[in-house]
């Protein structure tokens, strides 16, 4: 069977599809990475919100302690405010995370369909590949045929112009 001509481009398809799977794979790690993230600073936010609540309750009990007065509740109203400030902060990197994972899970659409339009165009090529052959079989089956009829004609007029010239 000859070679068959676009085998270049049937590997460089392979290839192609080879590279969008592990683009695609390496996508969804990077989307595991970022909701992981996420999770985590959502949890370390709730963290910080019931922590928030025993450090002002333990800043409170040591300046009644203390006997502070007015200033020693101004200092626990700062204190409270500024954890409250730090909370406000990750809560804008939470949204910022947020933003992170979806564009994301936008890459990893973007490299499925990536991954789909490479294995498609394979199959293309494949399919052309798999007519090319029949056409070959084929063709060499044709002239096969062709090549026995010639023989078994050449064969019948060997055998007539032996019996002609016997008789």
């Amino acid at each position: 069977m000859p070679p068959y001509r676009l085998q270049v481009l049937l590997d460089i398809r392979m290839k192609a599809e080879d590279e969008a799977k592990e683009a695609f794979s390496a996508s969804v790690k990077a989307l595991d990475v970022e909701k992981k993230k996420l999770v985590g600073m959502q949890k370390d936010l709730e963290d910080r919100k019931v922590g928030r609540k025993a450090k002002v309750a333990a800043f409170l009990t040591e300046v009644t302690k203390k006997g502070g007065g007015i200033s020693g509740f101004q200092q626990m109203n700062r204190f409270e405010q500024r954890l409250k400030d730090e909370e406000a902060q990750l809560s804008l990197e939470i949204e910022r995370q947020k933003e992170a994972v979806t564009e994301a899970e936008k890459l990893v659409e973007q490299r499925r369909q990536e991954m789909a339009e490479a294995a498609t165009e394979r199959k293309a090529i494949e399919k052309h590949k798999e007519t090319w052959a029949k056409q070959v079989r084929f063709e060499r089956q044709q002239k096969e045929e062709m090549n026995q009829e010639e023989i078994g004609g050449v064969l019948h007029l060997a055998r007539r112009r032996a019996a002609e010239k016997k008789s």
